[in-house]
């Protein structure tokens, strides 16, 4: 283990220990209000060396374990985070809890789909010029997440059996029950019977072979394993304790809430999405579509149905449906995705038209 140690750089050791050391501080900073200014912006500060850290560590395991169980790996390692932080604010309470899961998700989906994959075919192609991915993976994923978007963001408007955004406790179970079904078939897929759809293309494997580092040891690959571990339970107890900090500014601001969803999806997902970019410019695009709609699925797959179980369990009645503005950008969304990843090259109009739609989406939060 000493000799794995030093393999790695000293910052992304000295990162995850921080984060530790700073949640344990929180422990006795933070008040039902939240933080000072100042304690807030230096947590800030080592939650986003955290961040740093935990992509190096997964990029170290998922070039240990190889594709697609790598990306996957990672995938459900943030989603599993996502899942704990989103669950401890609800149990916390307060106003706008029974609306989190629906705006964390909402907001997650445009981040991943127009933020995180927008950044990986601009950048992508503005270095390489244009980009190749195996296009049958991308459009399985692309079906399944159209799917379960739908379904558990747009019909809960359009049910019968209660007025409003909301599904009846039979119907919540019966959606999270084939949300986890489609995902985990998605997996079955991804990883099995066709893992073939999800790899990258021989002639682009050829072409990095000569830019790709040796897989890391063994011990390299335990020790990088539980320094993500650390980074990622550091950055969600972090993000915790500044939640409340947060949820003043916005209402200080005078913004609306559902801002507070978005800054937690964003948090959670800063790991895999500078992943992602640093593989779109390495032209690397298969590994980055492969996070990027991995965490989309696992996002909606896995958080649906884990919290659709609590809430039957404690009686929460969760507000699932999204406003007309956003059934609108969701559709529009998958709508371009479908045709910008149809055909198994990109260019750099692709990645603006994304980045576009996720600026009407941030505009539209302030500006409904």
């Amino acid at each position: 283990m000493p000799n794995a140690i030093k393999t790695l750089p000293s910052w992304t050791l000295a990162a995850p220990l921080a984060g530790i050391m700073a949640s344990v501080a929180s422990l006795f900073l933070a008040d039902a209000k939240g933080l000072g200014l100042a304690a807030a912006g230096v947590l800030a500060l080592v939650l986003f060396g955290a961040v740093l850290a935990a992509v190096h560590h997964a990029e170290v395991v998922a070039h240990r374990v190889g594709e697609p169980f790598g990306t996957f790996l990672f995938a459900v390692a943030v989603t599993v985070i996502e899942v704990g932080l989103i669950v401890s604010i609800m149990l916390a309470g307060g106003p706008g809890a029974d609306a989190l899961v629906r705006d964390t998700v909402m907001a997650a989906i445009m981040i991943i789909l127009n933020g995180v994959v927008g950044l990986c075919l601009l950048l992508g192609g503005i270095r390489h010029g244009e980009q190749t991915y195996v296009q049958t993976g991308v459009s399985t994923a692309l079906a399944t997440l159209a799917a379960l978007s739908v379904m558990v963001l747009i019909l809960p408007n359009h049910v019968t059996s209660l007025p409003g955004p909301y599904y009846t406790q039979t119907q919540l179970a019966f959606v999270g029950i084939v949300s986890f079904v489609l995902y985990a078939t998605f997996i079955l897929v991804q990883t099995v019977r066709h893992r073939d759809y999800f790899l990258p293309e021989e002639e682009v494997t050829r072409a990095d072979e000569a830019n790709h580092a040796p897989p890391p040891s063994p011990r390299q690959t335990v020790v990088s394993g539980l320094l993500l571990i650390a980074s990622l339970c550091s950055v969600v107890w972090l993000a915790k304790t500044l939640a409340p900090t947060l949820e003043t500014l916005v209402v200080d601001a005078g913004a609306p809430k559902s801002i507070v969803g978005v800054v937690i999806a964003g948090l959670v997902l800063l790991p895999e999405g500078l992943a992602a970019v640093r593989a779109a410019r390495a032209n690397r695009l298969q590994n980055s579509l492969n996070l990027a709609l991995g965490s989309a699925l696992a996002t909606i797959g896995l958080t649906i149905p884990v919290v659709a179980a609590l809430a039957l369990v404690f009686d929460w009645q969760l507000i699932l449906g999204v406003s007309p503005s956003n059934t609108v950008l969701i559709l529009l969304t998958l709508l371009v995705a479908t045709l910008s990843l149809s055909t198994g090259r990109t260019t750099v109009m692709q990645g603006a038209i994304h980045l576009v739609l996720f600026a009407v989406f941030l505009f539209l939060l302030s500006v409904p």
